[in-house]
């Protein structure tokens, strides 16, 4: 007789089955984890790409802004350059002479404001006078692009100090007391002259800023040291 079918070889198999089902499982697991980890991955990518470009796009934008603003004010002091000072008196300079002359000349303001004038300009860079200078020293002055501040006894002593220390400090400019000028206080530069009551008046620095050596200057850049003082 034969020997008897014990079933083992059914309980293996079944077995097998098990197994290789539940590593199909697993791997499909896997397989799904991997899927679901590349889907993030390109979220994030995604993410991080759409936010560097917003970052770029604000940089960008904020740059453009900082440039056009930066244009805008240029535009706005140069505007304000242009623009005339309130109050100032001018001259055509095309009518005001420029010859060197030896002679005393008669000038139609005061202090003057241009003219014929000395072959030497008076001393201007920042330099302050207690006395009085020649006119036409001061006027030759002028016309190297300096800015002439005079007084009378109508100004205060702490404006006269005050504007003392700024002429101090600012090359192509000078300082000098003329009695018979109508205003306390007058800063004159070729063709333009303004008078003001205080220091603290804002159109001094408006008129400093503007005529030191500015557009109305025949000869800028020329000497302001070398020259003469009070006579």
């Amino acid at each position: 007789m034969g020997t008897p079918k014990t079933g083992k070889s059914r309980t293996g198999k079944q077995k097998t089955g098990k197994t290789a089902a539940t590593a199909a499982a697993r791997k499909t697991r896997i397989q799904e984890q991997r899927r679901a980890e590349q889907a993030r991955d390109r979220r994030n990518r995604v993410i991080a790409i759409t936010a560097g470009v917003a970052v770029l796009a604000g940089l960008a934008g904020f740059g453009s802004y900082v440039l056009l603003d930066a244009a805008e004010k240029k535009d706005k002091e140069e505007a304000v350059a242009q623009a005339p000072v309130k109050g100032e008196k001018t001259w055509d300079a095309k009518k005001l002479g420029r010859n060197h002359v030896t002679k005393k000349v008669d000038y139609p303001m005061t202090p003057a404001a241009g003219g014929d004038h000395s072959q030497a300009w008076a001393n201007c860079q920042g330099d302050v006078y207690d006395k009085p200078l020649g006119e036409e020293n001061a006027v030759h002055s002028l016309e190297h692009g300096a800015v002439w501040i005079t007084y009378n006894d109508k100004a205060a002593a702490g404006d006269i100090k005050t504007l003392g220390q700024k002429v101090s400090t600012t090359p192509y400019t000078l300082m000098s007391p003329v009695a018979e000028q109508k205003g306390a206080l007058t800063l004159t530069a070729w063709g333009r002259q303004l008078t003001v009551d205080k220091a603290s008046d804002p159109r001094v620095e408006q008129f400093l800023g503007k005529y030191v050596q500015g557009d109305q200057t025949p000869e800028p850049g020329a000497a302001c040291t070398g020259g003469v003082g009070p006579a």
